[in-house]
């Protein structure tokens, strides 16, 4: 018997390598030849690179009943979302960039409600304003699902705003990529036509057929596999991807350890590998190399960037304390309430 560990740790919900199969429709694009992929160096016009990445809080759970005798469920809610800029050379230090919370008050469809400012009893604390959005649903996790829908999408806007523009027709294989967004997670919604690649650092579905799926495991740090082109069977959604090492997998752990993948939209045309898409393949093994995280400062290294362990903290600290944001809840619920 011979058994390995997943390398992520047991309290984070799913592991690192779940790998359920893969229902659709995989496409080589780049080259039919499967085999590994040096890492070539960062090129000198890259000069921008921006690590973007979301965060949502459900503050309260709510029961509303609005002017006009309407009532349903809502909640409070905040997200924020923000970059890191970073010379891919490191010739400057990184910066934080639009790391800003927003917030709403997520409410049932068919009530009328406006918004709400919660003022604190001390000016220098900032108040706290819930815009009200209407809800699709009316079950008890419509207020979360709107509160994700809304981050999602300033992440979106976000990342591509930051990025170099992607011509969806540009056949030109010329350098010009300046500025390039690394988007923690899976890529959603509609293309922007930004220069983004979304980094997925957990594992949980084999996208690969078992007779490809071992590359994976022989890697080298820095080496990617060839680009392909992902389907899914329903063809809501379609992307170009392809996996990379970050780092060598210890002996004890499972042996995809330390392997991400990566993606970037697909143009309509299913032959058409973008120039651009080729670029930011190439240098995805020698960038991310340097921006991997280490185990003995975070327990999801290397695949939770060193920016993104930051970014997530600026995050935290723009939403607030959710405790105090609790009592300055409660505390306006009572003002209404005529409590004292």
């Amino acid at each position: 018997m011979r058994i390995r560990l997943d390398p992520w740790p047991v309290d984070i919900e799913g592991g690192q390598l779940t790998l359920k199969d893969f229902n659709g429709e995989i496409q080589d694009v780049e080259t039919p030849r499967w085999a590994a992929i040096p890492a070539r160096p960062i090129p000198e016009r890259l000069r921008q690179v921006f690590v973007v990445d979301g965060k949502r809080r459900m503050e309260s759970r709510l029961f509303i009943e609005d002017d006009h005798g309407q009532s349903g469920l809502g909640g409070f809610g905040a997200y924020v979302v923000g970059a890191v800029e970073l010379c891919p050379h490191g010739t400057r230090q990184a910066e934080l960039r639009a790391v800003k919370a927003a917030r709403i008050l997520a409410h049932a469809p068919d009530l009328r409600i406006d918004p709400m400012t919660l003022s604190p009893r001390h000016p220098h604390t900032g108040q706290l304003e819930y815009t009200p959005v209407p809800m699709t649903g009316t079950d008890a996790l419509a207020a979360l699902n709107v509160l994700q829908q809304h981050m999602l999408a300033a992440e979106q806007n976000l990342s591509h705003d930051l990025a170099s523009r992607v011509p969806a027709d540009d056949q030109d294989d010329r350098e010009w990529l300046s500025a390039l967004t690394v988007q923690d997670g899976t890529l959603r919604g509609r293309n922007l036509n930004g220069a983004v690649v979304g980094c997925v650092k957990t594992m949980e579905t084999m996208y690969l057929p078992a007779d490809r799926a071992s590359l994976l495991s022989e890697l080298k740090p820095g080496e990617r596999t060839p680009v392909m082109r992902m389907t899914y069977s329903n063809g809501q959604f379609t992307r170009l991807i392809w996996y990379v090492r970050l780092c060598e997998a210890a002996f004890y752990q499972h042996p995809m350890a330390g392997v991400m993948r990566l993606e970037m939209f697909a143009p309509d045309d299913p032959s058409f590998l973008p120039p651009i898409v080729r670029q930011v393949a190439n240098l995805s093994g020698t960038l991310l190399r340097r921006l991997g995280s280490h185990a003995h400062k975070d327990p999801r290294a290397p695949q939770n960037l060193i920016p993104t362990a930051a970014l997530e903290q600026a995050m935290g600290r723009s939403m607030g304390s959710a405790d105090l944001v609790t009592r300055r809840i409660r505390a306006h619920i009572a003002g209404l309430q005529g409590v004292a």
